[in-house]
């Protein structure tokens, strides 16, 4: 583009309201009509000597493509116009600028895919999203570590903040709404956060695993997760709420100016918090050194005055994380450690992985010897109060069956019997599991059909595939095979391989009860079929077998 053009072309993908009204001229019309790159004129005061946006800029100047999140928009486009005005100077490159407002995570997404959407340059709202965008080519580059922050707070009413110790507490106090992990910074790292703050803590696996299994069913499962923080807080907001939501202080700052009634509070647990960082990446696939140099000049411009004072009015922090002025947000702040790469993939990883929906089969043995007592409970019972607890941790989307195993009895002398069939968590479905649970007894004198019953419940879950859930056996047994009708361990561990299909996976999960469980039967039946295994030898450690079990997914 010649002499006279703008310093920004803004291009805004992820929101058609709150734009601004601009004039186009008769000769900006016709170009844009004809397909041609269009320029925005100014007739306000901010107009410079030849009436363009920025004042008179450089002849010839670079294009450079520049995608960022909608909040920092605003600021960057007044940086970018200051520049342009000042290019040819002192050394100052030539450059314009065109900003585009996306998700941090729609640009990962389309950077990854080789999109041909790929900017030069990219200011995503965090740098955790820099190690998502690896095309498998060009890995993007950190050209400015931060130009901007917001530590992540927790918000809601102040009645469910009676344990801010720490972010797991927290979460198991009250009801936490995350917002997406997987399309947004506020919900990725509030799940971080609870791994950073392990640091710091004596938390265990098992403690974090009793929280997040649940809360990953609950939010994953749902048919749209929550990616809007305004809509997520004014349900915080609502009087007897429970909900509490990890958001960022920028974000809550504007809902709190929206809504100046609201009675909500943010605060950060005594851990300390993570915070977006806003970094400058170089994205582009070819002539990196002229995006590399064109982001070290943007980065000149953005540590003004005009700059930081531009950030502050967004609710945005400088990089330094100083407080925002006006007692707005949550002042000082103490930083957990940053995620690595590893770190953040595995979070995500998890989180995906226990967020799928569920379709399975709960088969629980009543054979005779689950009459047996352990303290002043007999192992049925045991085994019913672990599976009703385990029961609470599905979501209503989920689907979930239940069957019983012995010996003989079922149907046609089966060693097995269908209860209820594998329906959605409804109700009425929830409520018939619960009362059949709480209906079993152990059969007098009755075997332990395992071989038989582990083919059959496979071969069941499998003519009834669901190709967007997690397709498995939930199978709870205090012993070892003992039917002497059954096929042996060597056939069993055959049929069921013949049963795998890695497209249309059906796994075991296994769950040994007590001393008479056989780790090694139970792990080769569940290896067979890509799944897990477990033995409980406490009955107090069943809760969080079944939670382990739950994560095998």
């Amino acid at each position: 583009m010649g002499k006279h053009s703008s310093a920004v072309t803004r291009s805004n993908k992820s929101s058609s309201t709150n734009r601004r009204p601009v004039y186009i001229t008769a000769v900006g019309l016709l170009v844009l009509a004809i397909g041609g790159v269009f320029v925005v004129r100014s007739f306000g005061s901010e107009s410079g000597a030849d009436g363009f946006l920025g004042g008179k800029a450089c002849d010839d100047p670079a294009q450079v493509s520049l995608s960022t999140t909608p909040e920092v928009q605003g600021p960057l486009e007044a940086a970018a116009k200051s520049l342009s005005a000042k290019g040819g100077e002192n050394g100052i490159p030539c450059l314009q600028f065109t900003i585009t407002a996306a998700s941090a995570s729609r640009v990962a997404r389309d950077i990854q895919s080789g999109s041909d959407n790929r900017p030069d340059l990219w200011i995503p709202d965090s740098s955790l999203w820099v190690s998502q965008a690896d095309d498998g080519e060009s890995v993007p580059t950190v050209a400015v570590p931060s130009i901007a922050s917001s530590p992540l707070v927790l918000a809601g009413l102040s009645a469910n903040f009676a344990d801010t110790s720490s972010w797991l507490g927290t979460f198991a106090g009250a009801e936490p709404a995350l917002l997406d992990p997987l399309n947004t910074s506020a919900g990725a790292l509030a799940l971080l956060a609870v791994q950073s703050e392990r640091q710091k803590t004596s938390t265990s696996n098992n403690d974090v695993a009793q929280v997040v299994v649940p809360l990953a069913q609950r939010l994953g499962s749902m048919p749209k997760p929550y990616t809007d923080a305004g809509v997520v807080l004014s349900r915080a907001a609502r009087e007897g709420s429970k909900v509490i939501v990890p958001v960022s202080e920028q974000g809550f700052v504007k809902f709190q100016e929206e809504h100046p009634e609201s009675l909500t509070k943010a605060v950060i647990p005594s851990t300390g918090t993570l915070a977006l960082d806003y970094p400058i990446v170089v994205t582009a696939k070819t002539d990196t050194t002229k995006a590399t140099d064109a982001a070290k000049a943007l980065a000149s411009e953005v540590i003004s005055d005009a700059f930081t004072k531009e950030l502050d009015k967004t609710g945005l922090r400088v990089p330094s994380l100083t407080p925002l002025t006006g007692g707005r947000g949550v002042g000082d702040v103490q930083q957990l450690p940053k995620p690595n790469a590893d770190g953040i993939n595995t979070a995500l990883g998890n989180w995906s992985r226990l967020s799928l929906s569920t379709h399975s089969l709960a088969v629980i043995d009543v054979s005779g010897s689950m009459a047996e007592k352990v303290g002043n409970k007999t192992r049925m019972q045991l085994t019913i109060e672990a599976a009703g607890g385990g029961l609470q941790m599905f979501p209503n989307e989920a689907a979930l069956g239940l069957w019983t195993f012995s010996t003989k009895i079922g149907r046609d002398g089966a060693d097995f019997k269908e209860l209820v069939p594998i329906r959605t968590l409804s109700p009425n479905q929830r409520q018939k599991i619960l009362n059949n649970l709480k209906a079993q007894r152990p059969t007098p004198n009755g075997g332990t059909g395992l071989y038989d019953t582990a083919i059959a419940a496979v071969r069941a879950v499998r003519q009834q595939y669901q190709s967007d859930a997690v397709n498995s056996i939930l199978l709870f047994t205090d012993g070892k095979n003992d039917d002497p009708g059954s096929p042996s361990l060597e056939d069993t561990i055959r049929a069921l391989e013949g049963l795998r299909d890695p497209a249309r996976p059906v796994r075991i999960i296994a769950i040994g009860m007590g001393p008479d469980a056989n780790p090694e039967e139970l792990r080769r039946l569940a290896q067979a079929t890509g799944g897990q295994s477990y033995v409980a030898e406490d009955p107090s450690d069943l809760k969080a077998v079944f939670v382990d079990a739950l994560q095998s997914r």
